[in-house]
């Protein structure tokens, strides 16, 4: 059975990391051939071929990006939503490419910024082989928005777009792109495909959709590695890091941590408030890791160690053993990698009560989770996990449940179990 992963990239966000980790684990399945096909190939996986590979296929990427991101800003509310919103009016046809051609199942991940457009899915789907989509945000099922917060007008048909268009209207950018799907994914209630979101939450928006209710929706989390992402020795892991041994470290990681629905102003306000609450705010240190600004860091009321973007796993994984908390106050999230990693590493996490964040922090046992957009609520459980909890069972508590739902080995045989019955069928 030929497998073939489609993601946009092979380095960049949480989908990219986790389509990987999917390959990676298929790979070694007996009976199996996984394949992944991406726009522009960065890390070095032979079995990752890219579809822009000379220098003037890369270029032609580029301008695909470059020319729907000067579209939509001629419709953006502001330079906040920028690429918060894909109308997806560029893209390449992929469908007589070999590796396409070959696969058994098609398994779709996150395929927007230019590589596939609203008609090259289309003309995907009219192939007629099996398809999975993976979905890591809700673009799929909206009328171009990732992620639709409190808005709920994709259940309809999308139109008056507030949260990211200056001029919403019943016939807005939002509206034209619900119908332009509407009209390429026609057909597809009666095709080989299975819809999988990343948690329950985004399943559950899925099968409210107007465009995805009359399909089969489950949800699978995405995969981690725990024999990477597994504890270590806490000194040694700051001994490693040049990380001080004798504070309270408390992380904080996102590939840009400005993004807006990361939610750092929120991790700004509950630092100075926890700050205001500590009789010796001294034995607290902070480490970011990601993109970060500096000018920002050093408003944050504590020393901060920002280590920039790392790629490497491994030396991630030690970050993680080396914090105390792992804080993530995003406003928008399906199911974090972030948190799935901290937690393999026995880093109880802190975040907000939102998206996918609820099925995987058990209050008070793996983690805690605070009340949306309280500031208040997040320095609390920054504070308690710190100094009230009991550190040794939070972090066994948080192993396990890991080990229980997001190991490679229980999703991989649920995905197995699917690609069976599309092929069968």
């Amino acid at each position: 059975m030929k497998i073939l992963l489609i993601n946009t990239d092979d380095s960049m966000g949480g989908a990219a990391i986790a389509c990987l980790r999917l390959l990676s684990v298929l790979e070694e399945t007996g009976g199996v051939t996984a394949q992944m096909l991406v726009q522009e190939k960065k890390r070095n996986h032979t079995a990752v071929e890219a579809i822009a590979q000379n220098w003037w296929q890369k270029k032609m990427a580029l301008g695909r990006f470059i020319t729907e991101r000067l579209y939509f800003r001629l419709f953006e509310k502001n330079k906040e939503v920028r690429f918060a919103f894909s109308p997806a009016n560029t893209g390449i046809d992929i469908t007589q490419h070999p590796l396409v051609q070959q696969a058994d199942v098609i398994h779709l991940h996150w395929v927007n910024f230019g590589f596939l457009s609203i008609q090259s899915l289309g003309k995907l789907f009219k192939l007629g082989k099996p398809v999975v989509w993976t979905l890591h945000d809700m673009w799929a099922f909206t009328g171009g928005c990732h992620h639709s917060g409190d808005c709920e007008n994709y259940q309809s048909g999308c139109g008056n777009c507030l949260p990211y268009l200056r001029s919403p209207a019943p016939d807005d950018l939002s509206a034209q792109v619900w119908q332009q799907k509407q009209e390429a994914f026609a057909g597809l209630a009666d095709a080989h495909i299975q819809i999988v979101a990343c948690s329950q939450w985004l399943a559950n928006r899925a099968k409210k959709s107007s465009l995805f209710k009359n399909l089969p929706v489950g949800a699978i989390p995405n995969p981690l590695d725990v024999g990477l992402f597994k504890p270590f020795d806490k000194k040694e892991a700051r001994k490693k890091l040049d990380l001080p041994a004798d504070k309270k470290l408390i992380l904080f990681a996102a590939a840009k941590v400005t993004v807006i629905w990361k939610g750092f102003s929120y991790f700004q306000e509950a630092l100075h408030l926890l700050k205001t609450q500590l009789a010796d705010s001294s034995t607290i240190e902070l480490v970011i890791l990601g993109e970060s600004d500096e000018a920002i860091n050093q408003t944050l009321p504590f020393k901060t160690h920002a280590l920039g973007r790392i790629t490497d796993m491994a030396t991630i994984a030690q970050i993680y053993a080396a914090a105390d908390v792992f804080t993530i106050p995003s406003i928008q999230e399906n199911l974090p990698n972030t948190i799935m990693e901290a937690m393999a590493c026995g880093t109880p996490a802190v975040g907000f009560e939102v998206g996918g964040i609820p099925e995987m922090i058990t209050h008070k046992q793996t983690g805690f989770l605070a009340r949306y957009k309280s500031a208040e609520s997040l320095a609390e459980g920054i504070r308690w996990v710190l100094f009230e909890a009991n550190a040794t069972d939070l972090s066994a508590q948080a192993r396990k449940k890991v080990l229980e739902n997001y190991s490679q080995e229980v999703v991989k045989e649920a995905y197995l179990k699917i690609y069976r019955s599309l092929v069968q069928n």
